[in-house]
C-alpha cells in the first residue's frame, strides 16, 4: 500500500478501559472491535462520509458484549470472526494467513495470536502506514490477561501470549503502530498500559513478554494476576451468540410507591449520584454506584445475575448514561428510573453517611475499638495494609456480609469511590458504617495507622 494513510479512528470507553477503532481510506471502512452501543460508530462513519463494509473481531469478548454481530447486520457489512470460535452465527470465517482485502488501499492480514484466547486474532494493516490491531494480545507495555478461561488454562495461555508478542515483532516493521483493544483500566489486561500510543519498535524497549525469556514472563505474569470482575463469565456465551442491539429507550419513570415496592421485592435500586451528594442524604435500602467511576464494573461484578434495576439519577442524562453502560455488559433488566433528588423518591426520613480520612481513623482507634474493611482486591491488600483490617474485595461484599463483624465498621479502598459503595451495601443491612474518602497510597502510612508492609 502507498500514498495517503489510513485514517485510523479510536472509539475509548474508558468506564471499561477498553477501545475500538474505525477505519478507513475516505470511502469505505472496517471496524474492529466494536462495542454494543453501535451508534457510536455509525456517526463516526456518517460524519466521516463512509461505508462500513467489513468488522473485525479479535476474541469472543470476557469484559462486554460485542456489537459486532449487531453492526454487521446493520450495515451489512461482513462480519469477521476466527473460524475456529464456535457460534451459532454466520460469519466470514478466517484463520491465520488469511487477507481481508476492504479495499484497494486496506489491506489487512490475519495473524493467529493466541494468549488471552486460544483462538485470538491479530489483524495487522500492512504497507506504508502499518498498523496491528491487537485486540487482547501485545497491549501497551503489557499483555491481555491469560486466564479468563480458568486456571486450568492460565499457564499454557501465558506460554502462548510470549510466543505471540514475540512473532508480532519479529513479522512486523518496528513503525508499525499497535491499536490495541484492552489495557486502559480494564481488567482484560496483565497489567495497566504504559502511555497512550506505541508501536512494534518502542514495545521491544517496554514490553516484559519482549524482555524476559518465557519462563520468567509466565511466573511474572501469573503472580500478579488479581480477582476480575464475575459477570465475566457470562460475556463470552453471550458473543458466541450473536448478541442483539442494545435497547437505549429510557425504561418507564417510578414514582415514590412503585420504589418502595421495588426495593421491599430485593431488587436493586441504584443511585447514581457522587459518594458526596449520597452521603449528604439518600433513601435508606438503595445502592451508592456513582457515575463517576467504573460504574457498570461494579455494578456487574456485585449484582447477582438477571437482577432487576432501578436507576435514581439527577437527570434523564445520566440515567441514559448509566443504561448505556449497563447495556454494554449485557445487563438489559433496567425495570424502571426516578429523576430529581431523594426527597423526590421517598417520603421517608433520608439516610445519610459519614465521611472521614485516614487521620481520622487514626484518632478514632486512640479512643474506641472499630472494626476496619478493606474492600480493595487481594493484590491491593498484599501490598501494604492497616494492620488488623479485614480484606473482603468489593465484587464479593454482597456475597460475604455475614464475615463483616459486627459493631462500628470504617471501610475503605484505595481512594474513596469503592468504600462509597460498600458503605452503602453495609447500610442497606443497617450496619453501623463510616465510609473513608481518602487516598490509601498518599495519607494512610502518614495518618499515625500501622501498616503491615509485604
Amino acid at each position: 500500500m502507498t500514498g495517503t494513510a489510513p485514517t485510523v479512528l479510536s472509539i475509548q470507553t474508558t468506564s471499561l478501559g477498553d477501545r475500538s477503532y474505525l477505519v478507513h481510506d475516505g470511502s469505505v471502512a472496517f471496524v474492529v472491535d466494536p462495542q454494543r452501543d453501535t451508534d457510536r460508530v455509525t456517526e463516526l462513519a456518517r460524519r466521516a462520509g463512509v461505508r462500513i463494509t467489513h468488522v473485525l473481531e479479535t476474541h469472543l469478548h470476557n469484559d462486554y458484549v460485542t456489537g459486532g454481530y449487531a453492526l454487521a447486520q446493520e450495515t451489512g457489512a461482513e462480519y469477521v470472526v476466527n473460524a475456529d470460535d464456535d457460534v451459532s452465527f454466520d460469519r466470514v470465517g478466517v484463520r491465520d494467513g488469511d487477507r481481508v482485502e476492504v479495499s484497494d488501499t486496506l489491506r489487512v492480514r490475519v495473524i493467529h495470536t493466541p494468549g488471552h484466547t486460544f483462538t485470538h486474532l491479530s489483524y495487522a494493516l500492512e504497507g506504508e502506514h502499518p498498523y496491528v490491531f491487537t485486540g487482547g494480545s501485545l497491549l501497551f507495555g503489557s499483555t491481555g490477561r491469560p486466564d479468563l478461561l480458568g486456571q486450568d488454562h492460565a499457564e499454557t495461555l501465558a506460554r502462548h501470549q510470549h510466543a505471540s508478542a514475540h512473532r508480532l515483532t519479529e513479522e512486523l516493521p518496528d513503525r508499525t503502530r499497535i491499536m490495541p483493544t484492552h489495557g486502559f483500566g480494564s481488567f482484560c489486561s496483565a497489567t495497566q498500559t504504559q502511555g497512550d500510543a506505541s508501536t512494534i519498535g518502542q514495545e521491544k524497549q517496554q514490553n516484559p513478554a519482549l524482555l524476559k525469556d518465557v519462563d520468567a514472563y509466565v511466573e511474572e505474569i501469573l503472580d500478579g494476576l488479581d480477582l476480575y470482575p464475575a459477570y465475566y463469565a457470562h460475556m463470552m456465551p453471550l458473543n458466541a451468540d450473536g448478541p442483539a442491539p442494545a435497547d437505549l429507550g429510557l425504561p418507564g419513570r417510578a414514582d415514590k410507591e412503585v420504589l418502595r415496592t421495588r426495593l421491599a421485592a430485593g431488587e436493586w435500586l441504584v443511585d447514581l449520584r457522587t459518594r458526596t451528594a449520597f452521603a449528604q442524604g439518600f433513601v435508606r435500602g438503595t445502592y451508592n454506584i456513582g457515575l463517576d467511576g467504573q460504574f457498570s464494573t461494579w455494578l456487574g461484578w456485585m449484582i447477582p445475575w438477571g437482577t432487576p434495576v432501578t436507576l435514581l439519577g439527577e437527570t434523564e442524562e445520566q440515567v441514559a448514561e448509566a443504561q448505556r453502560e449497563l447495556a454494554r455488559i449485557g445487563i438489559d433488566e433496567v425495570a424502571a428510573q426516578a429523576t430529581g433528588g431523594p426527597q423526590d423518591w421517598t417520603d421517608d426520613p433520608l439516610s445519610t453517611l459519614e465521611r472521614a480520612t485516614f487521620a481520622d481513623l487514626a484518632q478514632v482507634r486512640h479512643h474506641r475499638r472499630v472494626e476496619v474493611l478493606d474492600v480493595r482486591n487481594p493484590k491491593e491488600y498484599a501490598s501494604g495494609h492497616v494492620d488488623g483490617a479485614l480484606n473482603i474485595p468489593l465484587g464479593q461484599l454482597p456475597g460475604r456480609l455475614g464475615e463483616v463483624p459486627s459493631g462500628e465498621v470504617w471501610v475503605h479502598c484505595a481512594s474513596g469511590y469503592r468504600s462509597s459503595i460498600a458503605a452503602s451495601v453495609l447500610a442497606r443491612e443497617e450496619r453501623r458504617v463510616v465510609a473513608v474518602d481518602d487516598s490509601f497510597d498518599e495519607h494512610a502510612r502518614t495518618s499515625g495507622l500501622p501498616i503491615v508492609e509485604p
